[in-house]
């Protein structure tokens, strides 16, 4: 084990100094950092220890290894002998049988709670695990005992981050993710894909040996940096798409010119990873530019969810087969505007004709108190004014007439009285 820190292991074993470096600005790019983080990164990969590794293989075809061992900054060598101490990797190391399940156990026994578990492929449980066994035990006990006792846990592969093609419709072995299985020991790291890029595997572990701290994930444990993007916007062939561009058959003359590949069932649109900017091969190319549609690999259960591979996802719309997932947000987005314009209209409106009864009411009442101003000062003292036949409610009372003289109060048998200068004997 190097003592002296990962650089000067990487310079003996023939790496240049430009190399280092170029390296080094690799992963900055990889963790959508800015470049002027270069010398941190250089730095601190320089000083840190490496990192002992027990890597297990469950249920795959082994592309996680091939990618793993064709990393190109640094070269796999490189990466395997000093970047990271692989302490027990089935697929490399010379020892096997019980001399290798040995390693593995020492290795866990050394690093308590301080090496990195990579498991490649998924889990099966059915049968009690009976499915595979290592060393004669079932390997999802194996896979807890080290994920359990981990500084971190890496699930690489998209078999390793949701049971993949093992775990599909109509599997037999009831074959589960990582995250399945284990109960915690340590932080949890997502890198799906068939295969993953291995670049994403290497920035993963810079970010820690950098930063101090596993990067940002999201609710399935899968790095922002590498999974954040939508395949569809970094898409080289995204302008085809725009202008409705499209490949109609294999071999035509879309496909020759390197039109979008959306009708030939691309899952670009519904996809998240850095494909197009990372790309795989020494970011030399990736599976749109060389022709092939995107399957959405780094997907939950793309395996069935993304089916069939060469034709668009079925419509989310029942009886409109040309509506897709796009259209309907699209759709829902448009509506939320409409509506909330209808709104803002309907305030306006209403703000309009509130302030309109407004100012109608308060002409009546200036008009009401005008007349009655006009009224006081037209009518005599002592005078009482009637009011206008009009203003009378048609159920009110009629006016009293004016007084008049009291009438008698005599009975009708009762004669009259004297009248002055009458002579009362005279009659």
């Amino acid at each position: 084990m190097v003592d002296d820190g990962l650089y000067a292991a990487l310079v003996r074993r023939g790496m240049t100094r430009r190399t280092f470096l170029k390296f080094s600005t690799a992963m900055a790019a990889a963790l959508a950092l800015p470049a002027t983080y270069a010398p941190r990164i250089a730095e601190a990969v320089a000083s840190a220890p490496r990192l002992p590794v027990i890597w297990l293989r469950g249920q795959d075809c082994g592309g996680e290894t091939e990618a793993f061992l064709r990393a190109a900054d640094p070269t796999a060598a490189s990466l395997l002998l000093d970047l990271l101490s692989v302490e027990y990797h089935e697929t490399l190391m010379a020892p096997a049988g019980a001399d290798a399940e040995l390693l593995r156990t020492n290795a866990m026994e050394r690093y308590p709670n301080g090496y990195l578990a990579v498991v490649e492929g998924s889990i099966p449980t059915g049968a009690g695990g009976a499915y595979c066994l290592v060393g004669g035990r079932p390997f999802v006990d194996i896979v807890r005992e080290v994920c359990d006792g981990a500084l971190a846990t890496i699930a690489v592969g998209a078999c390793a981050f949701d049971g993949g093609a093992p775990g599909a419709g109509g599997g037999a072995t009831d074959a589960r993710s990582v995250r399945d299985v284990t109960s915690g020991g340590g932080a949890y790291i997502a890198l799906p894909g068939c295969p993953l890029n291995v670049d994403n595997l290497a920035a993963t572990i810079v970010h820690y040996l950098t930063l101090g701290e596993w990067p940002a994930t999201d609710g399935r444990g899968r790095p922002l940096f590498a999974y954040g993007p939508l395949i569809h916007n970094e898409c080289e062939r995204r302008p085809h798409f725009e202008f409705g561009e499209f490949v109609q058959a294999w071999g035509d003359e879309g496909a020759q010119k390197g039109w979008c590949l959306y009708k030939m069932g691309c899952k670009g649109p519904e996809a998240f990873g850095n494909c197009a900017t990372q790309q795989f091969a020494q970011s030399t190319s990736w599976p749109i530019h060389a022709g092939h549609g995107c399957i959405g690999c780094t997907m939950p259960n793309f395996w069935d969810a993304m089916s069939p591979f060469y034709r668009r996802l079925p419509s989310p719309v029942p009886f409109f087969p040309n509506v897709t997932a796009d259209g309907v947000g699209t759709a829902l987005v448009g509506g939320i505007g409409a509506v909330a314009a209808a709104h803002g209209v309907g305030m306006y409106a209403r703000t309009r004709l509130t302030a309109r009864a407004e100012r109608r009411a308060a002409a009546a009442a200036a008009a009401a108190e005008a007349d009655a101003t006009q009224a006081a000062a037209t009518t005599p003292a002592g005078t009482t004014t009637l009011p206008r036949p009009e203003a009378i409610e048609p159920d009110a009372p009629a006016p009293s007439a004016p007084e008049r003289e009291a009438p008698s109060t005599l009975t009708p048998n009762e004669p009259p009285p004297p009248r002055a200068g009458d002579d009362p004997e005279v009659r």
